[in-house]
């Protein structure tokens, strides 16, 4: 009964984990580690150097929608269920996730991902790799791959939201939207991260500012439930009215999910598209920004 308890928490700390690794020979550990193209990191790479032991490598740039124009769209759910099976990772597993980089960065996304595809015995390692190593747990370079599982997926549609939900909800305010990427990019000041678009920075009118970084304490640990709670109060975010989050691309947006899960919210929906899709479809009158905004 104590490992079920466990299933549902969203966030474990390395001693469990550590402990965990121990005794159940179910349990898949994923490192869900990614950058943004100009930082200039190989995830993957870093992988095969360092990771946990017997962690598998999730890459979401590969289990992605890659019809779509727009930067790692949810999968169809045999897409996921396929990439997911080949990880050895099975319905009843317990998997636990671990990123690196300010303590948590793309973790939540992947751990939003099994939730949204109907597997909910998922947790997020809090702190991340960061935390793990300065805690002196073990790390290697050693990999055996997985054997494949037969993993079903169900998609929640309701946890995910698209254009026309969000134009929609700005004359019906149906539900809150936050945004997740840094105050800068909201307000319309500073560039958005990629090179590779024409992406000006601004925000959704109506939409509030809650960084994703705004989470997590200076150590890379999810903040406590009292301190996210007065997070969401300070930003005007009622916990008991739906909510949906975005960012540039829906990485960093599920931090925000993460956060009014551990506050007791029943389920934050992501607009998938995020950002990216907003400034390239929105009327000019849609994008709000001290900056420059779109013109057509």
């Amino acid at each position: 009964p104590e490992i079920m308890a466990f299933q549902a928490r969203a966030l474990l700390t390395s001693k469990w984990l550590a402990d965990a690794m121990k005794t159940q020979s179910k349990m898949r550990i994923l490192d869900t580690s990614w950058y943004l193209p100009k930082l200039r990191r190989n995830a993957k790479s870093e992988f095969k150097k360092k990771h946990i032991p017997g962690a598998a490598f999730f890459d979401i740039d590969q289990c992605c929608d890659k019809t779509s124009p727009l930067d790692h769209m949810l999968p169809s759910e045999k897409v996921f269920a396929d990439y997911v099976g080949n990880l050895g990772i099975e319905k009843d597993t317990h998997v636990v996730y671990d990123a690196n980089q300010l303590g948590a960065f793309s973790a939540p996304r992947v751990w939003w991902m099994f939730r949204v595809f109907g597997h909910s015995a998922v947790s997020v390692l809090n702190g991340g790799l960061r935390n793990w190593e300065l805690e002196g747990k073990p790390v290697t370079n050693q990999y055996v791959r997985p054997t494949a599982t037969d993993f079903k997926a169900s998609l929640s549609r309701s946890w995910i939201k698209n254009y026309e939900d969000i134009l929609d909800n700005m004359d019906t305010k149906r539900f809150q939207v936050v945004d997740a990427r840094p105050e800068g990019r909201f307000r319309g000041l500073d560039p958005e991260p990629r090179d590779s678009t024409d992406t000006e920075p601004g925000h959704i009118p109506g939409s509030i500012s809650m960084p994703f970084y705004s989470f997590l304490s200076k150590s890379g640990h999810f903040l406590p439930q009292e301190q996210l709670q007065a997070l969401f109060a300070q930003a005007g975010v009622d916990l008991n009215r739906p909510l949906c989050v975005l960012c540039g691309s829906a990485v960093t947006a599920c931090h925000v999910v993460l956060a009014a899960h551990e506050c007791g919210h029943p389920g934050v929906s992501v607009y998938d598209g995020g950002w990216s899709e907003w400034f390239t479809r929105a009327a000019p009158e849609h994008v709000i920004s001290d900056g420059r905004g779109k013109h057509l």
